[in-house]
């Protein structure tokens, strides 16, 4: 991929409501449960292009962890030195080494998801904390899921079973987005009966394809953001995303 391509997703990244309210709800989430401060060990996989790096800053030094070389060599440009090229199936990193470990709409990519959630399992540190997020319902997988190449969608419970399978303990597990759910879901749907009735095997298009006019995008990203101050505290019992957050045991 080209360097305009990666400024192009760096953009999507930084101006698009559904990465903007992403980060505030993720994060909102997160830092109920890891502390603030300098110094602690913290790994995201499957980084990209680095979208989540900085604000994880917050907690450590995050070192980045993508299979994508170009992807690792752009985030390096970005200022983040601690980059690594690696599979989520085996981290570049030693057992039990790591405060935090995030991954961010990651295992629906991979083939083997049980695998990457066992190579946390053995990097964490006893007590460390692990936080994923992945798209919801299966019956929700349209051609997005496709151009985008995701594997699948999760349950909450299908999620938790497979998180404890690995050995961590989860400590919450919400849907997010869940104030757009209403809006989301017959338009998902809906799109669903045009590919079937009218298919575009040649479809290239995703729900990240184009940016609203700003006042619509500023609002459903304010929505979308807001969610993360009451999904600090209670967990949503549907919605069109997963957050997960675990705990390596001891």
């Amino acid at each position: 991929m080209e360097d305009v391509a990666f400024l192009q997703f760096q953009n999507l990244e930084r101006d698009h409501w559904w990465f903007i309210g992403r980060r505030r709800s993720y994060f909102a989430i997160l830092e109920r449960f890891v502390p603030r401060g300098a110094g602690q060990a913290v790994a995201d996989v499957g980084c990209g292009v680095g979208g989540m790096l900085q604000n994880l800053r917050r907690f450590g030094e995050p070192a980045g962890i993508d299979s994508d070389l170009d992807s690792i060599r752009f985030c390096r440009r970005r200022g983040f030195a601690r980059c690594l090229v690696g599979g989520a199936g085996r981290l570049p990193l030693r057992a039990a080494s790591q405060d935090l470990v995030t991954l961010f709409d990651c295992l629906e990519h991979l083939e083997d998801d049980a695998g990457a959630l066992s190579e946390v399992a053995r990097v964490l540190k006893p007590g460390g904390v692990a936080f994923f997020s992945v798209p919801a319902y299966q019956f929700l997988y349209a051609n997005n899921d496709r151009v985008a190449h995701h594997r699948r969608r999760y349950t909450r419970s299908g999620l938790r079973r497979k998180v404890e399978r690995a050995g961590l303990e989860v400590v919450k597990a919400t849907y997010v987005n869940v104030v757009l759910f209403p809006l989301i879901l017959p338009a998902v749907l809906l799109i669903k009966l045009r590919e079937r009735l009218l298919p575009r095997p040649d479809d290239q298009r995703t729900n990240l394809s184009s940016t609203p006019p700003r006042p619509l995008n500023a609002l459903l990203a304010w929505i979308f953001g807001g969610e993360g101050r009451w999904l600090r505290r209670v967990s949503a019992p549907c919605g069109h995303s997963l957050a997960l957050v675990a705990r390596k045991p001891g």
